[in-house]
C-alpha cells in the first residue's frame, strides 16, 4: 500500500466518527458494496426496507431498521429482528415521507453530521429524484448527504462550504467531476485547476444547465468557488 492509498483509509477511518452509513432500498451492487463498507468502520448503520437484504448479504448488523417494510416483507424483518436484536422504526406503506426520508431524520435524531448512503439511485427515478432533493433538505438540518453507487458519488455544493470545494486528483471518486444547478440560477462559478476553466460565470436550469458536466482535472488539485446558490456535485467513472 502507498503512501496515498494508506492517507486515504485514514481518512475514511476518521470520518467515520460522525458518519453514519444508510443502506437505502434501491438496487445495490453487492460487489461494489462490499468493497464500499470494507475498510469503513460506521458506528452506526441505517437500513431501509428492502436495505435489510443488502445488510443481510453484506453480514452488516443495522442498529437500526426503518421503513414500511412492504418490500423486505414485515414478518421477515421481526424474524431477523429477534436474531440480530437491532431497532426499529416501523410505519405504514400510507405515509408522506419516502423510506429514506425516514432513515435521514433518525440520522439527524442520532446527533450524526454526516451520512453516506447506499442503494438511493440506480432504481425508480422518482424515488432517485427525491433522494438527490432530500440533500437539500438534509444539509438545511445539518446532515451532510454523500449518496454512492458503482459509477458515482452525489454530494450539494454552498458557496459557504470550504471543505468540499476542493478535489484532489488521487481523492476524487473517479475521472469525472460534474456541477449541476439545484437551485435555478447558481451565480459566479469560477473554476481553478479544472480541465475547463470559468471565471464568474452564472449559470441557470434555463441556460447552460449542462455547461459544467464532464470536467476532468489535469494537475494534482482543483477548486471551485461560488457567490449564490446550490450545485450538485457529482464525481464519476465509466
Amino acid at each position: 500500500m502507498d503512501r496515498g492509498e494508506a492517507d486515504n483509509m485514514n481518512a475514511d477511518r476518521r470520518e467515520m466518527t460522525d458518519t453514519c452509513l444508510i443502506v437505502s432500498g434501491g438496487p445495490t451492487d453487492r460487489k461494489f458494496a462490499a468493497e464500499f463498507v470494507k475498510n469503513r468502520k460506521y458506528p452506526y448503520v441505517i437500513a431501509v426496507d428492502a436495505g435489510l437484504a443488502v445488510c443481510e448479504e453484506l453480514g452488516l448488523v443495522p442498529d437500526l431498521a426503518v421503513g414500511d417494510f412492504d418490500t423486505f416483507g414485515l414478518e421477515r424483518m421481526e424474524e431477523l429482528k429477534k436474531e440480530e436484536g437491532w431497532a426499529t422504526d416501523v410505519h405504514k406503506p400510507e405515509k408522506d415521507e419516502t423510506d429514506t426520508d425516514l432513515a435521514v431524520r433518525s440520522a439527524l435524531r442520532a446527533g450524526f453530521h454526516t451520512a453516506h448512503v447506499l442503494g438511493a439511485t440506480g432504481g425508480r427515478l422518482d424515488h432517485e429524484l427525491s433522494n438527490i432533493h432530500l440533500m437539500r433538505a438534509a444539509k438545511d438540518a445539518g446532515l451532510f448527504m454523500e449518496i454512492y453507487d458503482a459509477k458515482n458519488r452525489i454530494f450539494l455544493l454552498t458557496p459557504d462550504d470550504e471543505e468540499h470545494s476542493f478535489f484532489l486528483k488521487d481523492r476524487i471518486y473517479g475521472k469525472y467531476v460534474s456541477f449541476l444547478p439545484l437551485t435555478e440560477t447558481v451565480l459566479g462559478i469560477t473554476l481553478d485547476g479544472f480541465k475547463y476553466l470559468l471565471h464568474n460565470k452564472d449559470i441557470s436550469i434555463l441556460e447552460d444547465p449542462s455547461l459544467c458536466v464532464s470536467n476532468e482535472i489535469p494537475g494534482e488539485r482543483a477548486k471551485i468557488t461560488f457567490r449564490k446558490g446550490i450545485l450538485i456535485c457529482v464525481e464519476s467513472r465509466d
